[in-house]
């Protein structure tokens, strides 16, 4: 299975979520933002966490318009598999491919900490490695991290079991506490959460390996 990890100025976790999709046994290329094309035969785009460009403009805005931005579109309407986290989720969401906003945290105030997680559905190639219901705990580290989508999207999301993750409990105001949603055909997965910062025993935590085990040895498998 091949992945790309794009990288932004500005991005830091390209190279743990590059760790953790290597340690899954994914074969991974760094992709520098101003490439405009994605390597043969790539099967998962990441985009990872950080401050792309600064977060300048908007959190996401200025990345979604990366020379790389219409080669990630193109992969996923090919039904290509992409993951964006933290920032990632941001930019994925600024290149519609997404529904939702990511907005200032409720109370102002960036958080870093190890959250809880409830795991809202199983039925997709990201979240197979858990049950229903399960509750994990992953790191967060983010200010804009408050998703906010308006009633009739929330009940799209709802009614199509594509609400990946909640927090439990709430932490930064988000709509129905939502901590990462699926795409309508569940091959595109953004999520505040950091899976990557918790894929190692050293890192105190293995909750985030099982997500990409899963992704992994289910594309492997496909």
């Amino acid at each position: 299975m091949k992945a790309a990890v794009i990288t932004f100025p500005g991005s830091n976790c390209d190279r743990d979520l590059a760790v953790a999709l290597t340690r899954a046994g994914a074969e991974v290329t760094k992709v520098w933002h101003k490439d405009d094309s994605l390597p043969a035969g790539t099967d998962l785009v990441a985009v990872p966490g950080g401050f792309s460009f600064g977060d300048y403009l908007r959190c996401g805005a200025i990345a979604a318009h990366s020379p790389i931005a219409k080669a990630v579109r193109e992969h996923a309407a090919r039904g290509g598999y992409v993951i964006g986290i933290c920032n990632g989720f941001q930019v994925l969401t600024e290149l519609n491919l997404l529904p939702g906003a990511l907005m200032r945290n409720a109370g102002l105030k960036f958080i870093c900490r190890e959250v809880g997680l409830r795991v809202e559905t199983s039925a997709s190639d990201f979240t197979s490695g858990y049950a229903k219901g399960q509750e994990i705990r992953l790191p967060v580290a983010h200010h804009d991290g408050n998703f906010q989508i308006d009633a009739e999207g929330l009940a799209q999301l709802k009614d199509q079991d594509r609400i990946a993750f909640t927090y439990a409990p709430a932490i930064n105001g988000s709509v129905a506490d939502i901590a990462g949603v699926l795409s309508e055909n569940r091959r595109v997965l953004g999520m505040m959460p950091h899976p990557e910062r918790a894929a190692e025993a050293e890192h105190g935590n293995t909750d985030g390996a099982r997500l990409f085990a899963a992704l992994v040895g289910g594309l492997v498998a496909a």
